[in-house]
């Protein structure tokens, strides 16, 4: 008796070991995962300015000082010739190598002085510009494409400094790796984030409901629960495949619009909250009902007034997992066109419109070194989106969740 008792003591030791040892190795991978994407992408938050002597009215820019004070100054500022004073100003300061120094993110921040400041085209002024892509890697110690010799004749004039790039979380995509921001795909999650929940967790709830409380139990209904179930896994990019051919060919609804895009996770999230609402109105003891019934409710209040209320935190639950999964999402959206250049912010549901994980996925497939910190940096910018959504879903559960 007291070896067997040792023996169970002993494997209780080893399953308890067992278990502190697999819960570290996934608290390691996890902050492995994050320190990772902290040391490659914190450097994306920020960007290297230089100063530059700039001398407008010696320069080539003709623009009317009038028309900076106008609704269309962004327009008039875009018209002129920014891009070549800029380079004059460069290579009278830095030298014969500068003329690339600063990229297409220095002209929008001069545009923006002037916009400010029309006095600048009047007079001459020094002023700091965010550099170009490979003068920023350069600038970080990342390399820089022969960008180091100009970075140390910056250096010696004391004319670099690294600020915090506003820029990145206010702007769409673009060319330059110097003036890209994950605004634009932030918006367009957001909003194909929204269609996906408007529908699917109404729908998807109100299916659990009937099948677990008004629907006949024969092999119709029977059919319809294992449908659902296979359909919980089936590749996301089958629901592409549905999306391109209902959506896109057959209802001709805009390629690459949040509003399809929606649709489309709709279709792969439903299942998920049908099958989590099932097992929460299951979990709903039978006493509740009863009780309700015995005091004169119908059918329906009981299910809407007692049932769904209590079973309402694992319903959410269900659609904490669908919507988590759906923000991570890449391949559906690639068939159904949301991996367009996007160089403006979406206005709506039907604008074109991208999403964070598919502007990570063509941020990766960029030969600039320069986008190595953006994507990272857009990794971040997911994970701490996908935080906030779930954390604001997981506050809802706990709100509504009630003991019995």
């Amino acid at each position: 008796m007291q070896r067997r008792v040792a023996r169970r003591y002993a494997s209780e030791r080893r399953f308890r070991a067992l278990g502190f040892i697999a819960v570290a190795m996934s608290v390691s991978f996890l902050a492995f995962l994050l320190f990772t994407m902290a040391a490659k992408g914190i450097g994306g938050f920020s960007h290297t300015e230089a100063r530059l002597q700039l001398d407008l009215p010696r320069s080539d820019v003709i623009l009317d000082p009038a028309a900076l004070k106008g609704p269309d100054a962004a327009q008039a500022v875009a018209q002129a010739d920014l891009d070549a004073a800029i380079s004059q100003a460069a290579l009278a300061t830095y030298g014969p190598d500068a003329g690339e120094m600063f990229g297409e993110s220095g002209s929008r921040a001069l545009g923006r002085m002037l916009i400010e400041d029309p006095s600048l085209l009047s007079r001459a002024a020094t002023i700091w510009l965010p550099v170009s892509g490979k003068v920023d890697v350069a600038a970080k110690g990342d390399g820089g494409d022969g960008a180091e010799k100009l970075v140390a004749t910056a250096n010696a004039k004391d004319a670099l400094r690294r600020t915090f790039n506003l820029n990145f979380l206010t702007s769409s995509d673009g060319t330059d790796p110097s003036a890209v921001g994950i605004w634009g795909a932030l918006k367009g999650s957001f909003l194909t984030i929204i269609v996906t929940m408007g529908l699917a967790f109404p729908i998807g709830v109100l299916s659990a409901l009937y099948l677990e409380e008004f629907a006949a139990r024969n092999r119709w209904t029977d059919l319809i629960e294992v449908s659902i179930n296979n359909l919980a896994a089936v590749p996301s990019i089958i629901f592409g495949l549905l999306g391109l051919a209902v959506f896109l060919n057959t209802m001709n609804l805009p390629r690459s619009a949040s509003l399809v895009g929606g649709l489309t996770l709709a279709l792969m999230t439903m299942p998920v909250i049908v099958i989590a609402g099932r097992n929460a109105i299951q979990s709903v003891p039978p006493s509740i009902r009863d009780a309700a019934l015995g005091v004169g409710a119908s059918k329906m209040q009981v299910v809407f007034h007692h049932v769904l209320p209590l079973a309402l935190p694992g319903i959410l639950t269900g659609a904490i997992i669908g919507m988590a999964r759906a923000l991570g999402e890449t391949a559906p959206l690639l068939m159904i066109g949301m991996r367009a250049f996007i160089a403006s912010p979406p206005g709506g549901i039907t604008d074109p419109a991208t999403v964070l994980p598919v502007q990570i996925f063509l941020w990766s497939d960029e030969v600039d070194r320069s986008f190595v910190e953006k994507t990272s940096a857009a990794i971040i910018v997911l994970l701490v989106f996908m935080l906030v959504m779930n954390g604001l879903a997981i506050y809802l559960r706990n709100r509504f969740e009630r003991r019995w």
